[in-house]
């Protein structure tokens, strides 16, 4: 049976503070094919791995990312709010905070430029599905920025989409077609939440490679797989979990499976044992 190809959505983000260093070196070592991750825009026109508009939910600090210089944002602790939990809460007792998931130094903020040298220095085959998110203050800017960084470093251009080490993902259509006309050569991903008018039946806008829907849909419409194969179109699946969602992607066909657990989901589907999480 087909089995798809595991992307860690912002890293191994059930055991380790989503985008941070730890996270991702975690999903490396539970040996996910591919990484997630979002980038904004921070006043000073750096790309950072952050999902929010605001760094209230993953940081000890508040404010907008955009309105933030890098140096500030640097400042901030991404990996406090999530500790790990001891197995048993009568351990509480005894031990009333959590475990920190991981060391300062792998809790801080982390930048695209710092997640790609660590791909580059641990395990250069891995795929990086970069997303850029929307609506932001920047508007066009991130797509620019985010190509220009990866001309940098001799991404931008691969020998065939099939082989480029970097998939880019938006739910924008905008910003999709933005990246095919900065990089031309680069693999798209449109991602959905819903379908909209006409998108049912599995076509695309010609700047888009890949399909993106939310496991929600294809659980209420799992011929959708299929209807986009014939149409070309591989499917990228997020967030996928539970085992009975994992066992539909593997029947459907779905090339490539988001998930927060990388290990477990290997192990669902006989591709290996589930990784030991290693406690700081």
């Amino acid at each position: 049976m087909h089995r798809p190809e595991i992307v860690a959505h912002r890293g191994a983000s059930q055991h380790r503070a989503e985008h941070t260093l730890a996270a991702y070196a975690l999903a490396l070592e539970q040996g996910a094919e591919g990484l997630e991750c979002d980038v904004r825009l921070t006043r000073d026109g750096h790309l950072v791995c952050l999902h929010d508009r605001t760094v209230n939910r993953t940081s000890n600090g508040r404010g907008v990312v955009s309105e933030l210089t890098l140096d500030r944002l640097s400042e901030l602790d991404y990996g406090q709010w999530h500790h790990e939990l001891p197995d048993s809460a009568d351990e509480l007792v005894h031990e009333p905070f959590a475990v920190p998931s991981a060391d300062p130094a792998e809790r801080g903020l982390l930048t695209l430029e710092a997640l790609l040298g660590l791909i580059a220095d641990t395990r250069p085959s891995v795929k990086l599905f970069v997303e850029t998110k929307h609506p932001v203050r920047y508007a066009g800017l991130v797509e620019a920025k985010l190509v220009a960084q990866l001309h940098r470093h001799g991404l931008a251009t691969p020998a065939a989409k099939e082989e480029s080490p970097i998939v880019v993902m938006s739910f924008s259509t905008r910003a999709v077609r933005r990246v095919r006309e900065h990089a031309p050569k680069l693999p798209t991903v449109l991602l959905l939440a819903r379908f909209t008018p006409g998108r049912g039946s599995g076509e695309l806008p010609p700047w888009a490679d890949i399909t993106g829907p939310g496991i929600h849909m294809l659980r209420n419409d799992p011929d959708y797989v299929a209807r986009s194969a014939e149409r070309g179109h591989d499917t990228y699946c997020w967030t996928v979990d539970e085992q009975a969602d994992i066992e539909l992607c593997q029947r459907l066909g779905v090339r490539y499976l988001a998930t927060n657990a990388p290990a477990n989901t290997r192990r669902l589907l006989g591709q290996g044992p589930s990784a030991t999480v290693a406690q700081s």
